[in-house]
C-alpha cells in the first residue's frame, strides 16, 4: 500500500495543468449555476404560489421581476436604467412611508 499520495497535477506540463485547471473551474461554475437555476425556480413557485397578501409582499414580486428584466439587454438603455433605479427608490420610500402596520389594508 503507497503512504504517500502521488501529485498527479504536478507531473503534467503547464499546459496540462492549466487544462485541468480550467475544466475544474468550469464544472464548477456549471454546478453552481445548476444550483442557482434550482433556487431560483423555488423561488419563483413561491412567489406565483398565492397572491400577495399586502404591499410589501406585492413590491418583492416586482423587485424581483425589475431585477431579471435588469439583466438583459433592453435594460441597457441609460433611461431604462434611471426609470428602475427611480421605481425602486419610489418602492422605499413609498413602503417606509406606509409604515409596518398599514401593509395589510394599504389601497382599500
Amino acid at each position: 500500500m503507497v503512504e504517500k499520495t502521488t501529485d498527479l497535477d504536478g507531473r503534467r506540463g503547464m499546459a496540462a495543468q492549466k487544462a485541468t485547471e480550467l475544466r475544474r473551474l468550469r464544472i464548477e461554475v456549471e454546478n453552481d449555476q445548476a444550483a442557482l437555476r434550482a433556487r431560483q425556480a423555488s423561488l419563483e413557485k413561491s412567489l406565483a404560489a398565492a397572491p400577495s397578501a399586502g404591499w410589501a409582499e406585492a413590491v418583492e414580486k416586482a423587485r424581483y421581476l425589475i431585477g431579471l428584466f435588469a439583466e438583459t439587454l433592453a435594460a441597457d438603455d441609460p433611461r431604462r436604467q434611471l426609470l428602475i433605479k427611480s421605481l425602486l427608490a419610489d418602492f422605499d420610500r413609498l413602503l417606509a412611508a406606509q409604515g409596518p402596520d398599514n401593509d395589510d389594508h394599504a389601497g382599500e
